[in-house]
């Protein structure tokens, strides 16, 4: 993570700038940077930790879905949340999600395709509350410190912008649910659409209708999913 690679757009860049020479992200670059020295493998590679910072600035979010961690094998993690790279097979949670969204609003999903820059690009904020994963071991980043900068992250969004929906799948994303004004925007809550939870409630839950008949009814363009 060193500095050149944290090339953020301008308006992400107002509110977070001071955030990087705070003690905990100085501590957490630390971390990060020994880690590679002691040819520790994490993902997602450097320049692709803020991807969803660079393919969603702050002005453009529509909507904001959370993730708890990166994908933590080879080729799987491009800093967006649930999505991999072209030509990697879709994990089982982007699986359900797909299979939510045939469901819910009627459109076939090519599932060969996990890549969901498209969805970033229309102002879907794909964001893990923690960015970075050591190859293997899911979670074992949660204590480096990312969840206080991401805590911040979804506080400005709630503070700066209005209407936003906030799609919140699983415990670990609704903890987050205090951060967030509901009288300025939609909160989505469902069971989380991995294998072992999807049945019990994530299937049904049609957040992909409910967020684009609420941003229609603000007069705000739809995803096209």
């Amino acid at each position: 993570m060193e500095n050149k690679t944290i090339q953020l757009p301008k308006s992400w860049l107002e509110h977070l700038q001071e955030e990087f020479s705070k003690p905990y992200m100085v501590n957490l670059k630390e971390k990060l940077q020994k880690l590679k020295k002691n040819k520790v493998i994490f993902y997602p590679p450097g320049p692709l930790i803020f991807n969803s910072f660079n393919l969603t600035p702050l002005e453009k979010i529509k909507v904001v879905i959370l993730g708890q961690d990166p994908y933590h094998g080879p080729g799987q993690a491009h800093g967006l949340c649930f999505s991999v790279p072209d030509g990697i097979k879709p994990p089982p949670s982007l699986l359900n999600i797909y299979k939510e969204l045939e469901s819910d609003i009627g459109k076939k999903i090519t599932t060969q395709n996990g890549n969901l820059e498209a969805w970033a690009k229309q102002g879907v904020f794909l964001l893990n509350t923690t960015l970075t994963v050591e190859q293997s071991k899911p979670l074992s980043h949660q204590e480096l410190g990312w969840s206080e900068f991401t805590n911040k992250v979804i506080t400005i969004i709630s503070r700066e912008l209005n209407n936003i929906v906030f799609i919140l799948w699983g415990s670990h994303a609704q903890s987050k649910k205090n951060l967030i004004d509901p009288n300025k925007h939609l909160i989505l809550t469902s069971a989380h659409p991995s294998p072992l939870s999807a049945y019990r409630g994530f299937f049904g839950s049609k957040p992909f209708s409910k967020t684009n008949n609420f941003l229609e009814s603000k007069q705000i363009d739809k995803i096209k999913w």
